[in-house]
């Protein structure tokens, strides 16, 4: 027969065995103790195992060669066996003699043994025999959702009508840790609790009252001349302003339209002379015509004093080599006189030679003013509005005063010079981009000033200048000078104190508030919104008030 071996740790007690023998799931249930188990001996504890056993309907076996442990087997009438392949039998009950020195504790010499015929057993049964009757009485309640050794086991006596058993209660001693953590908890909460309402009832409460004033038009046009970093002064008709700007080079590609023969120049020497009673020089670069061609020279040459010869001066010679101006194959065989400045004349030493002909498309001025006009006609809308985005403070930007104004073109290649096959010329044209603005504090406080300059006394008020809404037009520039101008329709009515207010309002109620307020003059609405839900009067401090003028909808 299958049989669940249990094996008993010295440090294991009632509690923990019982939990133990809980979790076995065969039927037969075998005990196996340790030399010394302190829990099992005592007879009471293997009573109250071998009555847990019977309550579970599992067969209890005690694996021992202990004759101790074996007599109390036998008291509590569990089968003992001498190991786990052996037969159990029920053990004759001898004489209780302790002669191995084991501290083995006899249940029926405990005084509960003296009241065991008056208790009764809680299934309403009573087995015969030597056990003491009241360890049947002792119900036994495993936890199974417990860990074993932590289980608890509760004892109850049924024996509560019984006229000859005092009734016992057993102490409870109190927990002083749990104690201490709920005190420390409960005084915790209460400051707490105390902290929290100081807060809600003093701290917190606050009201913004919302008045709305009967206004007013009041227009406001003027012109205003902007001062950049210079301060806004009404009285001088000067208001702050800021400049942006932003320099880029505008390129675009342009096909050259003209034509050049860029061959090779054909060169030869050049005997010049010139009547002069001085040496004379002829700078490199001077230029000398024969038969309608241009020849340069390529170095200073300088002719010495005519001298005399009869009957008049005979002039000097100097040999000066010579280039043509353009290539080309007609540059080519060039002979005889050629002409010079001031006078100079020139004699080939031989016919010129070494000009090609190649033709190639070159840079005409023509071709870099149309590219001019392409740029001048491109959008500036994306580098204005890159421009305006610099303006991080919300200013008022005057729409009419972007400028983009252009610089010298620079072609590449250059005018007159050849475009490589297969590439365009290039015009870059330097351009400046610039915008101005007016800084909103600037314009609120201008325009503010205005409208009080229009009132004949001091019982109106500016609710409103309409400074979100102004019209900025009319940007000139006159030398150093710019103007602009200002136009808006502010919201002007009568005077309403905000002291007075926060005074005629504190600790008041919504109601009372409205009532209040709504009697002065120009008052049309009045509303009160509280800092939290449990606030429903307005405080008596008015740095907790905050009011807020609003302007009658038009």
């Amino acid at each position: 027969m299958k049989k669940d071996v249990i094996y008993i740790d010295v440090d294991d007690d009632v509690t923990a065995i019982i939990g133990k023998m809980k979790q076995a799931k065969e039927k037969v249930v075998a005990l196996v103790p340790p030399k010394r188990a302190g829990a099992l001996q005592s007879a009471v504890n293997l009573r109250l195992i071998e009555r847990m056993a019977k309550n579970e309907k599992k067969h209890l076996v005690l694996v021992t060669h202990s004759p101790a442990l074996i007599a109390l087997a036998a008291s509590a009438k569990i089968p003992v066996a001498k190991n786990l392949q052996s037969k159990p039998e029920l053990a004759e009950i001898p004489a209780l003699a302790v002669d191995e020195g084991d501290d083995i504790i006899d249940g029926s010499s405990l005084p509960v043994g003296d009241h065991a015929e008056s208790v009764k057993v809680s299934d309403g049964t009573k087995d015969p025999g030597p056990r003491s009757e009241a360890i049947e009485a002792v119900d036994i309640n495993i936890d199974d959702s417990d860990d074993a050794s932590s289980s608890p086991v509760s004892i109850k006596n049924s024996n509560q009508s019984n006229a000859k058993s005092a009734k016992k209660k057993l102490s409870k001693i109190p927990n002083f840790d749990s104690f201490r953590k709920k005190l420390f908890l409960g005084v915790g909460g209460g400051i707490a609790l105390v902290v929290l309402l100081v807060w809600m009832f003093i701290f917190a409460p606050a009201a913004t009252v919302i008045v709305t004033a009967g206004t007013n038009p009041a227009p406001v046009s003027t012109s205003v001349r902007l001062g950049g970093t210079e301060a806004t002064n009404y009285e001088e008709g000067i208001i702050r302003s800021i400049l942006q700007q932003q320099k880029s080079d505008v390129k675009v590609e342009f096909e050259g339209t003209g034509q050049k023969n860029v061959g090779d120049k054909a060169t030869g020497t050049l005997e010049i002379r010139r009547l002069s009673q001085s040496d004379y020089t002829v700078p490199a670069g001077t230029r000398f015509t024969a038969d309608g061609l241009g020849f340069i020279t390529q170095s200073a040459v300088t002719i010495p004093a005519s001298v005399p010869c009869f009957p008049t001066y005979c002039a000097q010679t100097a040999e000066v080599t010579v280039e043509a101006e353009n290539g080309g194959t007609e540059y080519n065989g060039v002979e005889g006189e050629a002409t010079g400045p001031d006078g100079t004349k020139g004699t080939f030493g031989g016919p010129t030679s070494g000009g090609t002909t190649k033709i190639a498309r070159v840079v005409t001025a023509e071709d870099i003013e149309r590219a001019r006009g392409q740029v001048i006609g491109q959008s500036t809308d994306e580098a204005k509005a890159a421009l305006i985005a610099q303006f991080t403070g919300g200013e008022k930007v005057i729409d009419g005063s972007f400028e983009a104004v252009r610089g010298k073109p620079v072609s590449s290649p250059a005018d007159g010079e050849a475009i490589t096959e297969g590439t365009k010329a290039v015009l870059a044209v330097p351009t400046t981009y610039s915008v101005y603005a007016i800084p909103r504090a600037d314009l609120e406080t201008y325009v503010r000033t205005y409208l009080e300059d229009q009132f004949e006394d001091d019982t109106r008020k500016v609710y409103s200048t309409g400074a979100d809404d102004v019209v900025l037009s009319n940007f000139r520039k006159e030398g150093e000078e710019l103007t602009v101008t200002v136009a808006s329709v502010g919201r002007v009515g009568p005077e309403i104190v905000e002291e007075a207010v926060k005074e005629q309002a504190k600790g008041k109620i919504y109601g009372e508030v409205q009532s209040s307020l709504q009697a002065v003059d120009g008052v049309r609405d009045v509303d009160v919104q509280f800092s939290y839900f449990w606030v429903r009067t307005v405080p008596n401090d008015p740095d907790k008030i905050k009011v807020i003028f609003e302007v009658e909808d038009e």
